[in-house]
């Protein structure tokens, strides 16, 4: 199974066609058909519970950290004046914490590094410099963030380019946060993008919404949106391709939503200037995207309150930071396979 992606030109559009030569060519007798054939897998126990519940109360302890106010068995204390920033959909990507020890030592969890392997056919790897996402459950100061659709793959991209995962951390019913999914949407997608839209619309962003007059072209293709459920431990894996969003937690929810972003491609597949982007962003404690090899942007630094101003809870680095081995370091793309 040969790890490589090519570009080639097309005549039809100013900025050409990025189209990645990789296929999963199942089956395989396990969860890469279903990533195959459905989008997304959940790959079960890379992480033992006893262990995802130490990664858990690392990153609450991370949490609690910035304000003595904050009380997590109480929730009249979940506001936003005692919580460090967050975007809306219940992320934390500043104050350093994509490079906090934990998120190393989750990212680098053997049975993880292995199920990536899997997939490209290679163990050497890069990995994304992704978000942490805590999610309080039925917060009075903050409305349950709506459904927004979307892939995390550029329409001018072809083929499979990127896989998504979430560490999962805490237990993922029902009633809970999760990923939510539509299953099959990774098939006709590209179809989606080349019969219903207008090509001058298409952006290089690795984004791209869909709006709910658009999600209707995939209902009439009886594809419905789904909550992944899964335990803590488990690996939850998604094509870029796929349509899916961040669930909310219902009302009857009580659970923590307690999850690790993190993706892994080839190294070869990283040209130099990404690499270089990736040092850099690993030098300043800095975020970046879902991808690993490319589209590697790097988050703004500084954390600022809702009026503007810095957050004078800002961190440049980590509280913790990880110890810097070999491994460490050519997974970050600092050190070379």
């Amino acid at each position: 199974m040969a790890a490589s992606t090519s570009t080639i030109t097309s005549t039809q559009t100013s900025v050409p066609l990025n189209k990645s030569t990789f296929r999963l060519t199942g089956p395989y007798g396990d969860w890469r058909d279903d990533l195959q054939s459905q989008g997304y897998a959940v790959v079960k126990s890379v992480i033992t519970p006893e262990k995802a519940k130490l990664y858990q109360q690392k990153a609450l302890e991370w949490l609690s950290s910035f304000d003595t106010s904050l009380d997590l068995n109480d929730p009249s204390t979940w506001t936003t004046e005692n919580l460090p920033f967050q975007s809306k959909v219940n992320t934390f990507n500043k104050y350093g914490v994509a490079h906090e020890k934990f998120m190393w030592d989750a990212r680098m969890e053997p049975k993880i590094l292995e199920a990536f392997a899997r997939i490209w056919g290679t163990d050497e790897l890069l990995v994304s410099f992704d978000a942490l996402n805590i999610t309080l459950p039925n917060r009075a100061d903050k409305p349950a963030q709506r459904p927004w659709p979307h892939v995390d793959q550029s329409p001018l991209r072809r083929g499979l380019h990127c896989v998504q995962g979430i560490i999962n951390l805490s237990h993922a019913g029902p009633e809970d946060g999760s990923l939510i999914v539509l299953p099959r949407s990774n098939t006709v997608t590209e179809q989606f993008f080349d019969t219903e839209t207008d090509r001058a619309t298409w952006e290089t962003k690795d984004i791209r919404f869909i709006s709910e007059t658009e999600m209707k072209w995939f209902e009439e293709r009886d594809m419905k949106p789904l909550k992944v459920m899964a335990e803590p431990g488990d690996l939850i894996l998604w094509d870029s391709r796929t349509i899916h969003w961040g669930g909310e937690p219902t009302v009857e929810s009580d659970t923590i939503r307690t999850v690790i972003y993190a993706s892994y491609s080839p190294a070869t597949w990283a040209r130099p200037e990404e690499l270089e982007r990736k040092r850099e962003a690993f030098e300043s404690f800095q975020a970046t995207t879902h991808w690993a090899h490319d589209n590697v942007v790097p988050r703004e630094k500084e954390a600022y309150l809702p009026d503007g101003s810095l957050d004078p809870r800002n961190r440049s680095e980590p509280l913790q930071k990880p110890e810097r081995t070999e491994k460490l370091l050519k997974l970050a793309g600092v050190k070379p396979y």
